[in-house]
């Protein structure tokens, strides 16, 4: 292997002859550049600190509402208390949601926005009742997940009541203990939510003697038999289908939807 020629030896010597000064001289372009570009991060992300916290160009001057019905703009709006004039980058998004789904539960779903420069959004959907309970003068409103969530003076139009009447006889008695009145709640929420709409728009009642005795009360008096929340889509047509064919009849018993029946006239 042939060794290393004169030339090349002569440019090793000469590298390492260099004195240490020039070799310092090269690095301080290098160390100049990363402290002037150190300085000015330091400065960008102060100014940025600044005009998200400090300065009065970011800060919250309106609060907009949407998505009420019954609820109205200024009771989410109170409600919410979200600080203006605070800066907008400090203002406690996940709390104002927490203290508007404590103090306002007709809220189902709340999101808080900002809205830069200067804004907050707040968009909620509220509950929808698909049933009501009575409570003495008044009514308690029940949502499709079977939350009561609100009591009204009247009830709200197109929306049946529910009455839970647990039997005295001893598989009721039974059944109110193994499931408990919140389960057979949402039980009836349940048949609620699988009726035709046809059905559901003259429902005025919901009965519930136990889990699997769940019964209708319909305008003009006309009963349905559903029995339990079970198999409610194959029930929901079984009705259909079976008040088309029997127009005339008074009651109908779908709670073994593979055998119906009609009767009355």
């Amino acid at each position: 292997m042939a060794g290393s020629t004169t030339a090349e030896r002569g440019e090793r010597q000469q590298e390492s002859s260099d004195p240490p000064l020039t070799r310092r001289r090269l690095r301080l372009p290098r160390l100049r550049t990363i402290i002037i570009l150190s300085i000015v991060l330091v400065l960008l992300g102060a100014g940025s600190v600044w005009l998200l916290y400090g300065s009065s160009w970011l800060r919250v001057e309106r609060v907009s509402v949407s998505g009420t019905r019954v609820l109205t703009p200024e009771q989410v709006r109170d409600t919410a208390d979200v600080p203006v004039g605070a800066p907008l980058a400090s203002v406690d998004i996940e709390a104002i949601e927490a203290r508007l789904r404590r103090e306002l539960p007709r809220i189902d779903q709340v999101d808080v926005v900002r809205a830069w420069p200067h804004g907050i959004g707040l968009k909620v959907v509220e509950r929808t009742p698909v049933l009501t309970v009575r409570s003495g003068e008044e009514f308690v409103e029940v949502d499709r997940k079977g939350v009561r969530f609100a009591t009204v003076p009247e009830p709200p139009k197109g929306v049946p009541a529910l009455e839970l009447t647990v039997s005295r006889s001893s598989s009721a008695a039974a059944s109110l203990r193994r499931f408990g009145e919140a389960r057979l709640v949402r039980e009836a929420v349940r048949v609620a939510g699988a009726l035709p709409a046809s059905v559901a728009r003259g429902t005025q009642v919901v009965k519930v003697r136990s889990y699997d005795d769940i019964s209708l009360v319909l305008t003009g008096g006309t009963t349905v038999d559903w029995g339990s929340g079970e198999n409610g889509a194959a029930k929901a047509r079984t009705l259909h289908a079976l008040m088309k064919a029997s127009p005339r009849a008074r009651h109908f018993d779908v709670s073994v939807p593979t055998a119906p029946a009609s009767s009355g006239s």
